[in-house]
């Protein structure tokens, strides 16, 4: 691999996320990058998979981008030429990541299982609590419509971690959310407690 290829990828994905604030934006591809590279070091995988999958995983989201194929991610990846194969590979790990779109569903490839464990841990703890509150606000959505995600979706991602490590690091962060809204409840039953 190309020891510029993972500086470049940074580089990309910090302009095309440059101006978002919603929780989908340069820095959660970071944090998703960062995770999926820590589990990946537990697991038998393809790090260079992992890891373009990882930092490339929102180039294409449909929330924020009107794009089909993974255009943006493949654009890149043929721009400093990564091999056919390894981008079929990556994008496939891509497509294998989002909650709308897959559910609880498993992906196929352990490339795809590490960075959807790395998305969903994102997703959940404390970082977790302000991305959603920071969608919530960026779309107008209310504070009980943004409580509702959590028992939607957030609630149930640990009990979906494809491998032991995300397993793990999910405890604590789940533990985290259930203290947070048993508090928000307390705080908004009209008791003061």
């Amino acid at each position: 691999m190309d020891d510029r290829l993972i500086p470049a990828a940074i580089e990309y994905i910090r302009g095309l996320f440059e101006g978002n604030s919603g929780g989908h934006d340069y820095g959660h591809s970071m944090r998703v990058f960062r995770l999926a590279m820590q589990i990946a070091g537990e697991e038998e995988c393809d790090r260079t998979v992992v890891a373009l999958a990882a930092l490339l995983h929102d180039a294409d989201d449909h929330k924020l981008f009107n794009t089909k194929d993974n255009a943006n991610a493949r654009t890149f990846m043929e721009g400093h030429g990564v091999p056919a194969g390894t981008i079929d590979r990556v994008c496939e790990a891509i497509d294998s990541v989002s909650f709308s779109k897959n559910g609880l569903n498993k992906p196929g490839t352990v490339e795809g299982m590490i960075v959807q464990d790395a998305d969903r841990l994102d997703a959940i703890g404390a970082v977790g609590i302000a991305r959603t509150f920071a969608y919530g606000g960026e779309h107008g959505r209310s504070l009980g419509s943004s409580i509702d995600h959590f028992h939607e979706k957030l609630l149930r991602l640990k009990d979906g971690m494809n491998t032991a490590t995300a397993r793990k690091m999910a405890e604590s962060r789940h533990a985290f959310m259930v203290e947070f809204l048993n508090r928000y409840e307390n705080e908004t039953d009209g008791t003061g407690k």
